[in-house]
């Protein structure tokens, strides 16, 4: 069933998806809500395949996708191209926005090209008898009729039901949901999605987004670049990428008024063999390039996350709030003191920052935990001296970034109040011998309401998530990232830890084919 540029292999658990994550036809015309991302191949191979059941039988329990697995794919289309939650990570219905082609698809921050609606188009070449995706649960998705053409009909809560030859099975709509009302099937959510499942590498920082473009063009350029045509404000501009055989990245940007500008960027590493794996006490994100250096050996890293890893809650307004331990080798010989700036660009392309810390000793080569100890710290961007944990607003992940500076002389004293991000960027100009950045990664669900007056207590079952619309409540403890006073700090107590307990499934074999 899967498209010819599509490999599959399985063991006696598992099939294995093998594609480079682009599909045959045109991609991004029609996008209207664009963070200039361009579709680019990603190594969905080897180790970093995708990987299903191969005989799935239903869980004990299903779960619903709404306002749950944000992140990461839910499903596999035909074509090997990944199918994301029709809600982005922030928790809007991207096809409501503007933000996909006319084949129901967008490039993520990494520029990886996925669906976030079921790609009827694909029925086309499946034909009515096959699957256009698979669910990561295992089973299959078909189009909006069964394999004889008739519509379908006692559709559970998930949009699927049983067939005499098919078994279980989902069918796609084209309204919300789109793809499958959930998973009837087992699986494992961590940190937002379905786990395991590969991770794109990306080539490039991710850029905020364009305002008032409209992408009206798309051309392919070799057999793994393309070139995109948008309008701004009715000028016509143009961005185009090309790879090369040492899989550099050459990116040419005109803007309409300017010379092209180009831009050549060396690959990150792909995952494979030699990718670090999850380890206890550790998030890694598989596949995630070491943490970047300016000069390429002064190193930043800390004990509890990897680049790109999953921020453990102790170190969010989800947890304690105290800031993470870090570490870091091979600083410039001459280096006389170290700066620090925690910081993230949020929707509008602002910079928000957390932590700002300078006057480190240049002999000092980690902070611990918590560190209140070493060096002067700044301001938030709140206006709060010293670190300001993550509390991402909304349900989704974020990217935060920890950049650690080598200077060549000591700043000169000041008072904390005084030090904030613009102030200490100013301050270590000209002075930065090398730097090096640790990226990490904070998912909020949204956290629970809390009951309003004294005495309340809790609604019973699930707690409600409160939307961007919901009405504000009063407690000054804790605030968003814009400032304004809405949620209440969670405590311990207050977490709520979903779990999806496993139980073992039927199918009968008769109804998997072996591609």
């Amino acid at each position: 069933m899967f498209a010819p540029a599509v490999r599959t292999r399985w063991d006696d658990a598992y099939l294995y998806i093998e594609s480079n994550g682009l599909p045959a036809h045109d991609m991004m015309v029609g996008i209207t809500a664009w963070q200039q991302q361009l579709p680019l191949p990603q190594n969905y191979r080897a180790e970093n395949a995708w990987r299903l059941p191969l005989f799935p039988v239903p869980a004990k329990q299903g779960v619903s996708i709404r306002n749950r697995f944000l992140r990461g794919a839910i499903a596999i289309a035909a074509n090997g191209v990944p199918i994301f939650n029709p809600q982005n990570n922030r928790g809007e219905i991207s096809l409501d926005i503007g933000e996909l082609d006319k084949w129901g698809g967008h490039c993520g921050r990494a520029d990886d090209y996925h669906y976030h609606v079921a790609p009827l188009h694909l029925q086309k070449t499946t034909g009515p008898r096959l699957p256009i995706a698979y669910a990561m649960d295992g089973y299959p998705i078909l189009g909006l009729t069964e394999p004889d053409g008739t519509l379908p009909a006692n559709l559970d809560g998930f949009r699927g039901h049983s067939h005499s030859e098919l078994g279980y099975h989902y069918h796609a709509s084209s309204s919300y949901p789109f793809v499958m009302g959930g998973f009837h099937g087992e699986v494992v959510e961590r940190d937002g999605q379905v786990d395991p499942q590969p991770r794109a590498t990306p080539v490039r920082e991710s850029l905020p987004a364009l305002k008032g473009a409209a992408i009206t063009g798309f051309q392919k350029v070799g057999e793994q670049g393309c070139k995109v045509t948008y309008a701004v404000d009715g000028e016509e501009r143009t961005v185009a990428v090309t790879q090369g055989a040492d899989g550099n990245s050459r990116f040419v940007v005109n803007d309409g008024r300017t010379e092209s500008v180009t831009q050549v960027r060396a690959p990150r590493p792909k995952p494979g063999r030699d990718a670090p794996a999850r380890r206890e006490g550790k998030v890694h994100a598989a596949g995630a390039e070491p943490p970047r250096s300016s000069d390429g050996t002064f190193r930043l890293s800390s004990p509890v996350v990897e680049d790109m890893g999953e921020l453990p809650a102790r170190f969010t307004g989800q947890g304690l709030g105290v800031s993470p331990p870090l570490v870091w080798t091979g600083a410039p010989k001459n280096t006389t003191a170290f700066a620090l700036i925690m910081d993230h660009i949020d929707p509008k392309g602002q910079p928000k920052w957390y932590w700002i810390l300078h006057g480190i000793p240049g002999s000092c080569t980690s902070l611990k935990e918590g560190s209140g100890d070493v060096g002067k710290p700044g301001t938030g961007f709140r206006g709060r001296i010293g670190y300001e944990p993550p509390m991402s607003k909304g349900p989704g992940a974020r990217t935060y970034v920890i950049t650690l500076f080598a200077l060549s002389a000591p700043l000169a004293p000041g008072l904390p109040e005084s030090v904030d991000r613009d102030a200490l960027l100013a301050a270590i100009k000209g002075r930065v011998l090398a730097s090096s950045s640790l990226r990490v990664i904070h998912t909020s669900a949204g956290g629970a309401e809390r009951p309003r007056g004294p005495g309340g207590s809790p609604d019973q079952g699930l707690p409600k998530i409160p939307s961007r619309r919901s009405p504000e409540l009063s407690d000054p403890r804790m605030r968003q990232d814009d400032g304004s006073s809405s949620w209440i700090k969670p405590t311990f107590d207050d977490t709520m830890k979903l779990r999806v307990y496993a139980d073992n499934w039927f199918m009968p074999l008769s109804s998997r084919k072996r591609t």
